[in-house]
């Protein structure tokens, strides 16, 4: 497939990433050459050097046979230009863009073939904002994703010391379950290597463990692993960006919101905009104002501003004035990896949070979900039959949901024509053997 992706910023190089393994002709479009020129050094695609919203740069690119157009450059109203060039004057079959704006993503009307002509909308600070909120719903949690509708959670934990399972062959975790319920831990890692969660396998404490159960059986399963945390009451925000303002509108009917945001007329528009958040004006490094406004009772501090030192520090220092959790962006993939276990709780990169949702549009044949785990796991639902059958490391089967119903997959579990399969791999090398189990043509992240 010939792909050409508009912007090489964070998510612009992450799409890159992820397609170009695929033997896919990407050709990579940004002003920026230096930039381009490293992604050029360590990935087979091409590059040029131009103003993505024109249509010189774009037959430059080669859009006259591309396949599909990516964009995702900083600016909407480029992504825009760009897919309705590739649309009315290439005739460019597929057309993506991300968008920030809502007013973009609320009238559907405009991205129709006879205005903006943008077949899939990204937007990753909503994406990003919903991943938050599913962290919040299990604060004893270091990643939660959804499978098939919301019908399967995948969610990581941290094995504590004195946890059922801890010292404990993965096998006997369905004595520790109702009669009525089950379970599959779908991968472990261990002091940053992944061990192939066999029956025989031994949980151990520190353990970061995945478990794949049906929606409404994940806080039982996760009781086994670690202890639950009291539910998130009281919340505070670093930073009333987009994502910020976001977050703030999708919590404040639930939890008691304090938002800082340090430039005053970004602060004055958001609190125009919120009904029951408290926003400060104010620097969330500033150790007098987080004690001032009582950081020692926040059961969550996300620090979520565009610069990752900022949220580093705001994060490192509300944790330890008392918060008793601490979520922060990073945007740089190796800092979000580093910063963890210490006074971070959890780093969030949000190229790789966003780039699911893009990954699964470019897969539509097969793949319904994408999703990029922690430690550079993967996992995908491919839309392979009628029911969803969950797949583990390799080849060994995890669970199914079967006609809305969730089956937890063994050793003797029979795969059925119309179902669904959902398979986790943490090494790429092994996806040809996984496409050869279902002779049809699906790839993963």
């Amino acid at each position: 497939m010939k792909v050409i992706i508009l912007g090489a910023g964070q998510v612009g190089a992450s799409v890159a990433e992820g397609l170009v393994s695929e033997e896919n002709d990407i050709t990579i479009v940004d002003y920026d050459a230096a930039r381009l020129a490293q992604l050029q050094d360590r990935l087979d695609l091409r590059t040029v050097v131009g103003n993505a919203a024109t249509p010189s740069t774009l037959r430059e690119a080669g859009a006259e046979d591309a396949d599909m157009v990516i964009a995702v450059t900083q600016s909407d109203q480029s992504n825009l230009v760009a897919c309705k060039l590739a649309h009315s004057v290439f005739n460019v079959p597929t057309r993506i863009a991300r968008l920030r704006s809502r007013d973009f993503l609320e009238d559907e009307s405009l991205l129709s073939p006879e205005n903006f002509a943008v077949d899939f909308a990204l937007c990753p600070e909503q994406v990003i904002t919903e991943y938050i909120r599913r962290l919040i719903e299990f604060p004893e949690a270091l990643q939660v994703l959804n499978f098939a509708k919301g019908r399967v959670s995948l969610v990581a934990v941290r094995a504590y010391e004195g946890g059922l399972l801890v010292g404990k062959q993965i096998k006997q975790m369905r004595e520790f379950l109702p009669p009525d319920m089950d379970a599959r831990i779908a991968a472990i890692f261990r002091r940053d290597q992944a061990v192939f969660p066999e029956g025989e396998t031994v949980v151990e404490a520190g353990d970061e463990v995945f478990l794949l159960a049906a929606a409404e059986h994940i806080r039982p399963v996760l009781r086994q692993l670690r202890r639950m945390m009291k539910p998130v009451e009281r919340i505070m925000i670093a930073g009333g960006g987009n994502i910020g303002l976001r977050l703030a509108k999708s919590l404040e009917k639930r939890y008691e919101i304090k938002l800082i945001e340090g430039r005053k007329e970004r602060a004055e528009l958001i609190a125009n905009e919120l009904d029951n958040t408290l926003v400060l004006l104010g620097d969330a490094t500033d150790e007098e104002l987080l004690e001032r406004e009582n950081i020692a009772e926040m059961d969550l501090f996300l620090a979520v501003t565009n610069d990752d030192e900022d949220n580093i520090m705001s994060g490192s220092l509300a944790k330890r004035l008392g918060s008793k959790r601490v979520v922060a962006l990073i945007n740089r993939r190796a800092y979000a990896e580093m910063i963890e276990g210490g006074p971070i709780d959890i780093g969030i990169s949000p190229s790789q949070v966003s780039i699911g949702a893009l990954l699964a549009h470019v897969r539509h044949g097969d793949v319904a979900e994408v999703h990029s785990l922690r430690r550079v796991t993967v996992a995908a639902l491919v839309r392979h039959f009628d029911r969803a059958v969950i797949v583990g490391q390799t080849d060994d089967w995890t669970s199914i949901t079967r006609h809305g119903e969730v089956v937890i997959a063994h050793h003797d579990t029979v795969i059925e024509a119309e179902d669904h399969v959902i398979v986790f791999c943490t090494r790429k090398k092994l996806v040809k053997k996984v496409e050869k189990l279902f002779q049809v043509s699906f790839h993963f992240f």
